[in-house]
């Protein structure tokens, strides 16, 4: 086991070198006029050259690269070009929130559609498609819609929860539920449809098995050879669309932050992208490669541990 984790994070590594040369590469193409952008329109081009060559953008791109990659393995993540803040306390200040949400999104995800999938699978006929049929209504309706008619519904006319805002973990946990709720709950939709329906088809794959078909004529009980033999075998499929919901998550966090005002990294990328504040996105690319990662990791050594044969692979 210390062998394939060893392996995956060697690939993670490598992983996070390529994309964060692409990343600043792709970011140095669109020769953004930083220093005019900084002094205004009204500046000098004195003033606005001497400003670019401050912020080295009078050098190579390969150069420029270089030095952000030395700084960057030592935790020296640069300031922000437009706010002069430190990039890593700025980002370290939203990352528990953008944290917290997909934390919350996965725990519902997994909860949710273990339940559905298992009593899918399991029980054939109307669960089944009634199941069937959620999954196709959570992949069809549009993201933004379902996120709208959640807001409308639950925070302007019940009331229940509050439309935008977010508290703290440490400043009140009431709080931190009222305000995390409804973005876990919109961001949890298209994740249970699409989870829940590979836990079915895996659980009915595995209840087909020769092997079930043993146990059941050795009279074992039906929960022990579900809860024992069935879902151990099923969990490696709904495991690795679980992590690939999870990358796509991350892209949906930002219209979900949006709308809810929470101060998380996805409304940071927009704001930060569309001035091109360099050190600040790649902060933010850095983060959202490590969190991909880490999540493929997790889900690798469980993957691994229900099934020895995948450690080889």
């Amino acid at each position: 086991m210390l062998n394939f984790v060893a392996r995956r994070l060697a690939a993670g590594a490598v992983l996070l070198f390529v994309i964060s040369f692409l990343s600043y590469l792709l970011l140095s193409v669109p020769h953004l006029d930083v220093g005019r952008q900084l002094l205004g329109s009204g500046a000098a081009q004195d003033l606005v050259d001497a400003k670019n060559a401050e912020l080295g953008l009078d050098r190579p791109v390969p150069a420029r690269y270089a030095d952000w990659l030395a700084h960057a393995v030592r935790g020296d993540l640069g300031t922000s070009w437009f706010t002069g803040e430190d990039v890593r306390q700025a980002v370290g200040t939203r990352l528990p929130v953008t944290a917290s949400l997909m934390i919350g999104v996965l725990l519902v995800t997994a909860a949710v559609s273990l339940l559905l999938g298992v009593w899918a699978g399991v029980r054939r006929g109307p669960a089944d498609r009634l199941v069937q049929m959620l999954g196709v209504a959570g992949y069809a309706l549009p993201g933004f819609l379902v996120t709208l008619v959640i807001v409308v519904v639950f925070a302007v006319r019940l009331g229940w929860f509050p439309a935008i805002g977010y508290t703290g973990l440490t400043e009140s946990v009431p709080g931190w539920l009222s305000t995390i709720t409804l973005p876990v709950l919109s961001l949890s939709l298209a994740g249970v449809a699409g989870v829940s329906q590979q836990v079915r088809g895996a659980v009915i794959d595995v209840l087909r098995q020769d092997y079930v078909r043993t146990l059941r004529a050795r009279g074992l009980p039906p929960s022990r050879i579900l809860f024992r033999h069935v879902l151990r075998n099923a969990a490696a499929p709904a495991l690795t669309t679980l992590s690939l919901q999870f990358v796509g998550l991350l892209g949906s966090s930002v219209l979900v932050e949006q709308i809810f005002g929470l101060p998380g990294i996805g409304s940071m990328t927009v704001t930060y992208t569309t001035r091109g504040d360099i050190p600040v996105i790649m902060a933010l690319v850095m983060v959202t490669v490590v969190l991909v990662v880490a999540v493929n990791l997790v889900v690798d050594v469980l993957i691994g541990w229900l099934n020895p044969r995948a450690r080889s692979v």
